[in-house]
């Protein structure tokens, strides 16, 4: 069953997967930084509904920031606490993957965090499963 060879390779991803009705998501840490009384991390999150009826699989994926605790801003001397919650979504263009919208988030949160996640590798997988089972993929901005 298609849902069930996705979650299969989702698992090599240590991330967590959830339902609710007929769409799947599942969000994954790719990155973490931490500093004195702050914490901030770098999700990657992938969307997608698989449509029975019309042998469709509609995906989506996009970067999160999320972070806590103190931050000052730059050339600010003050300290100010609280919760900084900082999300960037791609764009999309007549149904192709956004390659390059995600690969230039990918270079903004580069300049902040280090890490080595391929975003297609794991996109061309579920594409493939998908594909095998006999159903059209999708590439939707979703979020």
């Amino acid at each position: 069953m298609l849902i069930d060879e996705i979650k299969k390779l989702l698992q090599n991803y240590n991330g967590s997967l959830e339902e609710k009705k007929d769409t799947y998501k599942f969000e994954t840490v790719i990155a973490e930084r931490k500093s004195f009384l702050s914490r901030k991390k770098l999700m990657y999150i992938i969307k997608f509904k698989i449509d029975d009826i019309h042998r469709k699989f509609i995906f989506s994926e996009m970067l999160k920031e999320t972070g806590f605790g103190l931050s000052s801003s730059a050339g600010d001397d003050e300290m100010s606490s609280g919760f900084t919650f900082k999300t960037y979504k791609t764009k999309q263009g007549f149904g192709a993957p956004t390659e390059g919208t995600i690969e230039e988030q990918s270079n903004l949160f580069g300049q902040k965090y280090s890490y080595k996640f391929d975003f297609k590798v794991i996109r061309e997988k579920i594409k493939q499963i998908a594909q095998q089972n006999g159903y059209e993929f999708e590439y939707k901005i979703w979020f």
